[in-house]
């Protein structure tokens, strides 16, 4: 029992004795790694978040953005960034910025230590070009930050951007809305968006320009590109679900029937439609007996019960005979109240487009027999008899009575359309004026003031809830698009520089108008 005691014994010592070595080992082994260690140079700090910033350079290294792996001046003049999902791209540099939290949660664990790399004077430690590369990370920064800093954006949109170094810059903003007054006119091939031949059944023929004896349609080719933002594109159909079940109305003089004209044309494509009816009764604008036409036009598409709908008031101001009984009587022109229509039908419309502008004139006045009248009774300001202050008046007055009425109806979404520009040069309508142009004029030429070239009505849409159609500017390059001598009924010495051919100019105020509903 003895020596089979001491022979267990002797077996356990001699492992322990293994064990020890093993160990002494292994101890001598991490002091040595330790020691070579401590004379490296340490690497650069690595500070992350659930949605710290990464830099990917050439597909290889992977670092928040503030600690980026250092690169050697030949990589860095052959960088080109670019910016996903609330991004930035420099055309010239070679650096991905990713802001996927999800995506770099899952790369986390998967960063490397930075690699000594080769410059142009030999090898370079992570220390040597650290101060290079922050300087270049910052320089990428400013110009993120110069991009944040512009005017307006669309939302979910790419855009074109300058730097401060000229280089171009896509940036994808949430917050920010676009500002689609701002932006150029571009050559396209797929434009116009349906033929002035076709669409007979809902347009004009005075301002179908196919059917005149015009020869060029250069100006049907041109698209408006806005700046630093996309346009949604235009479609019939999506349109017509975008409105299903719902009214769009226009309000206002002839350049607001011609929106009208045009919108029906470009959700048609300029087809002959047969699920479209006349609903016109509903709205109390049936033709009357002896009318050359009625004071307004309603349609109905069946197949999604969308009402697109026009009345005619050119002063945007109630209107109402002073004598009902008397066939030549004069009109009260009330400044101050807005078209009895609206206040008739505004709980029908989910949309609404009003303008006016070209109707406030001595002339106009004195031939529709118009007097104007403030509270009631006729005005004795003196300083409304002004007729472009009576306009600026009816303007805000239209405008806070709409947006008096929002909260009752919190669907309704109000447009002012700001003016359309005139184009005659050396005289009036009916003083030789004429706009002679034929050939766009615009290619190349860029709109890029903040503030509408529409003070009056810009100023009576801030602060309210309806929003500013701002057209005046970017139709204001566009002389050449107008009907001019080609009307039907022109005469000689008569042209009409006011009214656009269709299809035209006016088919953008629609694409800027279905993109903001």
């Amino acid at each position: 029992m003895k020596g089979g005691f001491y022979g267990l014994r002797g077996k356990e010592l001699s492992l322990i004795t293994i064990a020890l070595m093993c160990t002494t080992f292994f101890i001598w082994a991490w002091q040595k790694t330790a020691l070579l260690t401590s004379l490296m140079p340490p690497p650069p700090l690595l500070k992350l978040s659930p949605v710290a910033e990464k830099v990917i350079v050439n597909n290889q290294e992977e670092l928040p953005l503030n600690e980026a792996a250092p690169m050697s001046s030949a990589q860095r003049s052959n960088q080109r960034s670019v910016i996903n999902s609330n991004s930035v791209t420099t055309t010239d540099q070679n650096i991905e910025i990713h802001t996927s939290v999800s995506e770099e949660e899952a790369k986390d664990k998967q960063i490397q230590r930075p690699e000594t790399v080769v410059g142009p004077q030999g090898p370079s430690s992570p220390r040597e070009v650290d101060g290079e590369h922050k300087q270049l990370v910052e320089q990428v920064l400013k110009e993120v930050e110069v991009a944040m800093a512009a005017p307006v954006r669309s939302p979910h949109a790419s855009s074109p951007v300058k730097g401060k170094d000229d280089r171009n810059l896509t940036m994808r903003t949430e917050n920010q809305a676009c500002n689609y007054a701002k932006g150029k006119w571009v050559p396209d091939n797929n434009r116009p968006l349906y033929s002035g031949h076709d669409c007979k059944q809902w347009l004009s023929g005075a301002w179908a320009c196919r059917l005149t004896q015009r020869t060029d349609f250069a100006y049907e080719k041109l698209r408006w590109q806005p700046k630093n933002c996309q346009m949604e594109e235009f479609e019939g159909f999506k349109f017509l679900r975008k409105m299903q079940d719902k009214t769009l109305a226009f309000v206002g003089d002839s350049l607001g029937r011609q929106q009208f004209q045009s919108l029906m044309c470009m959700i048609t494509g300029g087809k002959e439609r047969h699920d479209v009816i006349d609903v016109g009764q509903e709205y109390g604008l049936a033709q009357a007996r002896g009318d050359t036409r009625p004071s307004g036009w309603v349609y109905r598409f069946l197949s999604t019960n969308t009402t697109i709908l026009y009345y005619w008031s050119s002063s945007l101001c109630d209107v109402e005979p002073i004598n009902k009984t008397n066939p030549n009587t004069h009109y009260a022109m009330h400044l101050d109240r807005p078209p009895a229509f609206l206040h008739r039908y505004l709980h029908k419309f989910d949309v609404l487009v009003l303008n006016t502008g070209h109707h406030w004139n001595r002339g106009k006045l004195k031939a529709n027999k118009w007097i104007m009248h403030i509270g009631g009774v006729p005005n004795n300001d003196r300083k409304l008899a002004m007729i472009w202050k009576a306009k600026n008046f009816t303007i805000h007055s239209s405008i806070n009575w709409v947006n008096s009425q929002l909260p009752k109806y919190p669907g309704l979404k109000a447009f002012y359309r700001t003016i359309s520009p005139r184009h005659f040069v050396g005289g009036d309508w009916n003083t030789g004026g004429s706009c002679d142009n034929t050939t766009p004029m615009s290619v190349g030429k860029e709109v890029l003031q903040d503030e509408s070239s529409d003070a009056s009505a810009a100023g009576a849409a801030k602060g309210t809830g309806v929003k500013l159609l701002d057209i005046t500017a970017l139709s204001q390059i566009r002389d050449e698009g107008h009907i001019s001598r080609f009307s039907l009924s022109a005469r000689s010495g008569v042209q009409d520089c006011l009214h656009w051919c269709l299809p035209g100019v006016p088919d953008t105020w629609n694409e800027i108008l279905f993109t903001q509903i």
